[in-house]
């Protein structure tokens, strides 16, 4: 059975952007392990996932557990010379495509240097949507 989580897994493993975003609805909100503030709307999240893309290295999903109401896709990562892991929890909507979704990564010093690498970009990001 194909659901949107499964859907974004195999998008991130064929590195398909277009894919990704196809499975995520309209409306979707992203809760982020760097950023207090959610990420709300496709166009936010499309930004994040941008950057994201392009600073994790060796990603790799590592287990799927699968639910009725939220499936969880548990990753490994590099973050320059720091490893990393993390799940992704994502939440479908009466569509089927993703609504909340939510990353927690470990440990903190993955933490950190995620949020050292992408911080600079988001705040370019911002930056160049307000010109």
């Amino acid at each position: 059975m194909s659901t949107a989580a499964s859907d974004f897994r195999a998008a991130i493993e064929r590195r398909d952007f277009d894919g990704m975003l196809a499975t995520l609805a309209d409306d979707v909100v992203l809760h982020s392990p760097v950023s207090f503030k959610p990420f709300e709307g496709k166009e936010a999240v499309a930004g994040l996932l941008r950057i994201i893309v392009g600073t994790f290295e060796d990603f790799r999903y590592t287990d799927e557990l699968p639910g009725e109401d939220v499936h969880a896709l548990i990753f490994r990562a590099r973050v320059g010379d720091r490893e990393a892991e993390g799940l992704d929890l994502v939440r479908p909507g009466p569509d089927g495509r993703i609504v909340d979704f939510t990353v927690m990564v470990r440990p903190l010093t993955g933490v950190v240097a995620l949020a050292e690498a992408v911080g600079p970009q988001l705040a370019a990001a911002e930056a160049a949507q307000q010109s």
